[in-house]
């Protein structure tokens, strides 16, 4: 299996370096002044802007890069895409932001479902902690009717959710010693993005947590700005954090499901049959995302532990029990979808 994930990992960086060596798609920086093609003319060239906040490593930005070369292949060139990673476009908050003010920088935006709970706290469902018991669960439920109810509200925000990509479950990594149980994490300096329901769950453990933008992490935790982070493994390993971090516990408190989102503006310029590509095309770059951030997941651990970091498994019990107020706490953010959430649960545990 590590053969075949490294072997997963070189044909991306080589499919990326030759992007960025010319080929469609390339991750390019943004020219300073300029703002996504129109498409007055059926017949021009349509370039649509990709922002992620982790770099060109995440299984999301291959991912990406995979939808980028397929919409130019279905298209002929028509339309093409280029992905601008390690936040290149602003971090999470700032790209979301960005796309709800229809500033023209950013066309797709890929990144936590929940993190758009600043604009419809609705969105914050598919984040609340210890919900799900493995991907296959996470998976079924962010493309349920329940998730996509949640999403109707981004709409009004110039936002438009066409495929769902994987993130992993979010697990703890400090300085300071093993996490065994949520007494560990009591006053802990915690980075976290800038999301009401991960900062809610972290604080129901008794950290502190404190927003900062992904891209400025691994310097604040090498400087000691930050007791802790906690992010999925894969985003752990391929942004090196294992460098700054002694410890990894696995927590899997929240699962990470990211939304491929594209403006509202940007979709309404495409065609019809542009349109029916780039959302085949989102979906099957999901499906590549979720098969590669599992198997990262899986294997990444040894690798993270051949690294340096020691790495714990605490009993997730009592992890749960200290966060269940998250959910009850909140409930008027939600209104019927906690009992739809419980009910979609009842139904796909029965079969």
């Amino acid at each position: 299996m590590k053969k075949k994930l490294s072997a997963l990992l070189l044909a991306s960086a080589m499919m990326l370096g030759l992007a960025a060596c010319g080929g469609g798609g390339a991750s390019t920086p943004a020219p300073e002044g300029t703002t996504p093609a129109e498409n007055t003319n059926p017949d021009a060239t349509l370039t649509l802007r990709i922002g992620i906040s982790t770099n060109e490593e995440d299984p999301r930005a291959i991912a990406a890069q995979q939808f980028a070369d397929e919409i130019a292949e279905k298209t002929d060139g028509a339309l093409t895409a280029q992905v601008y990673p390690s936040g290149q476009l602003g971090g999470d908050a700032d790209l979301i932001n960005s796309m709800a003010l229809d500033s023209g920088t950013v066309d797709i935006i890929i990144t936590d479902a929940s993190n758009f709970a600043t604009y419809d706290p609705k969105m914050g469902i598919s984040a609340l902690p210890f919900q799900f018991a493995d991907f296959e669960e996470a998976w079924a439920f962010m493309d349920s009717e329940v998730e996509a109810e949640a999403e109707e509200g981004l709409l009004d925000f110039n936002m438009r959710v066409l495929a769902h990509y994987c993130n992993g479950f979010r697990c703890v990594t400090n300085n300071k010693g093993p996490i065994e149980t949520p007494a560990d994490m009591q006053g802990m300096l915690i980075r976290t993005p800038e999301n009401p329901v991960i900062m809610a769950t972290m604080t129901a453990l008794g950290a502190n947590p404190q927003p900062l933008a992904f891209s400025e992490l691994y310097q604040a935790l090498n400087q000691g700005t930050y007791d802790a982070q906690e992010n999925p493994i894969p985003v752990i390993y391929n942004n090196q954090l294992y460098e700054v971090q002694d410890y990894l516990s696995v927590t899997n408190h929240i699962y990470s499901g990211m939304c491929f989102t594209i403006a509202e503006s940007t979709w309404n310029k495409l065609s019809a049959e542009q349109q029916e590509i780039v959302s085949a095309a989102a979906v099957a770059s999901a499906e590549y995302d979720r098969e590669l951030n599992k198997q990262m997941s899986d294997e990444l651990v040894a690798t993270l532990e051949e690294s340096g970091m020691q790495i714990n498994y605490p009993d997730l019990q009592p992890f749960a029990d200290a966060t269940a107020s998250v959910l009850t706490d909140n409930a008027d953010d939600y209104g019927d979808l906690l009992d739809k959430l419980t009910a979609w649960k009842e139904a796909y545990a029965a079969g």
